[in-house]
């Protein structure tokens, strides 16, 4: 397939046939849910790698804190890398990082070779493949119908969990966790020719307008990527839409990546829960979080996005309270349902937080959103923390359950204080 440099012209789109940007969001779906294999791990390392080397659950749960730091830490300079470099670029170099970092954890001996292996690399492999990109590529693809795609590219992540969770917990239980690592570490690598081949960078590379939108030339690389990151940062820094936005992000993280993926099948084992059987009830979190997800896209599109947001975190914290009452050694109806309730809200919160970036930020929103995410990311890093020593401290998870359950509270009154800025309105209706 030839590449055809855009002329000074506009061409015209034809009418009502398949739109090239339809065929790069699906080529970013696809590279999601191959690189999601590092999401799925962490909860089931934290058993074995505490039997085999005696490491604490908090030594363990720092480990897996620096992974989660760094990926959202890493998300505004992917962001930036991206306009300079290229989204091709970019994403191939952190799939093959991921790879590293996960295929070197087989030789580790020490629990700091832990911390560097899949904190450190891992952790910055995955920033890179964070949620900037699926910002990243429907900022430049699509003018029309972004909350969906949003969705859809968000569902992706949640589609790597219902893939990979079952497989790998098999793996953990019949084989060891060394084969899951090395699962992981191919997985990533076997997508890198996908990505290479088939993603592509902006829509004037093929000549073309953004789906929805008028043609644009592609705009030259932008250069001092670091320096751009955090120039936009210190501009939105001033704003109180951004701390609003970063503290009910920093509160998702923790109530979910930090929590519940880190956490649940360890907590679920405390209560004789076989791990394969907790690891299947994670997975099927990831199953109507996809329905969620791209439900809340659509609903992104068409109604106010604070409101979206204080709706999902007042749900997402009642569930939490209930989850202490709800484990037991056997899955039960109960569960089930809070597996269902839970799953749908698991990741909803995204399209419209991108959304009130989007609306506030305009050009630098990809960016933005990239530290909204890194605060994400931190949240999530100390409750894996936090939520290991709780339970080398107590003995049990149950503080940590509640105390996330009413940090959701608070997160939907601060979600419903975000102003609206009224230059968006006029051209908000979708």
């Amino acid at each position: 397939m030839t590449q055809t440099a855009p002329t000074s012209a506009p061409p015209s789109a034809p009418a009502g046939r398949w739109h090239r940007a339809w065929s790069v969001a699906a080529v970013a779906f696809v590279t999601i849910i191959g690189a999601a294999g590092f999401a799925s791990l962490p909860g089931l390392l934290i058993e074995p790698l505490h039997t085999e080397f005696d490491w604490s659950r908090g030594t363990i749960g720092f480990a897996i804190s620096v992974n989660l730091a760094l990926y959202g830490l890493t998300a505004p300079f992917a962001a930036a890398l991206m306009d300079r470099f290229g989204i091709r670029r970019v994403v191939a170099c952190a799939l093959i990082v991921i790879a590293a970092g996960s295929l070197a954890t087989v030789w580790m001996t020490a629990a700091w070779q832990l911390v560097l292996f899949w904190g450190v690399l891992v952790g910055l492999g995955s920033g890179s493949m964070a949620l900037a990109f699926a910002a990243t590529v429907t900022n430049r693809w699509f003018t029309a119908r972004r909350g969906l795609v949003t969705g859809i590219l968000t569902a992706a992540g949640a589609s790597g969990q219902l893939v990979f969770l079952p497989l790998l917990s098999w793996l953990v239980t019949e084989h060891g966790w060394r084969p899951a690592a090395v699962t992981v570490a191919l997985t990533a690598l076997a997508v890198v020719p996908f990505v290479w081949l088939l993603l592509r960078d902006h829509p004037a590379d093929l000549g073309l307008a953004p789906y929805g939108g008028e043609y644009a030339a592609r705009p030259d690389p932008v250069p001092g990527a670091a320096r751009r990151a955090v120039t936009v940062l210190l501009k939105a820094a001033r704003t109180g839409p951004f701390w609003l936005l970063a503290g009910t992000f920093a509160i998702c993280g923790a109530s979910t990546n930090g929590l519940v993926k880190t956490h649940f099948v360890p907590a679920a084992h405390d209560h004789g829960m076989p791990v394969t059987a907790a690891a299947g009830l994670l997975a099927v979190i990831g199953v109507f979080d996809v329905v969620g997800t791209v439900a809340s896209g659509w609903f992104t599109d068409r109604f106010d996005a604070r409101r979206l947001l204080a709706v999902y975190y007042a749900l997402r914290g009642i569930s939490l309270l209930f989850l202490p009452m709800l484990l037991a050694p056997a899955v039960h109806p109960p569960m089930v349902f809070f597996i269902v309730f839970y799953g749908l809200d698991w990741v909803a919160t995204v399209p419209p937080t991108i959304a009130l970036c989007r609306e506030q930020y305009g050009e630098d929103s990809a960016i933005v959103f990239g530290w909204v995410l890194a605060s994400h990311q931190v949240g999530a890093a100390l409750v894996a923390f936090l939520g290991g020593v709780a339970r080398d401290v107590f003995g049990s998870y149950d503080v940590v359950w509640y105390a996330s359950g009413a940090l959701c509270a608070m997160a939907a009154l601060m979600a419903m204080v975000i102003r609206r800025r009224p230059a968006a309105a006029p051209g908000s209706a979708m």
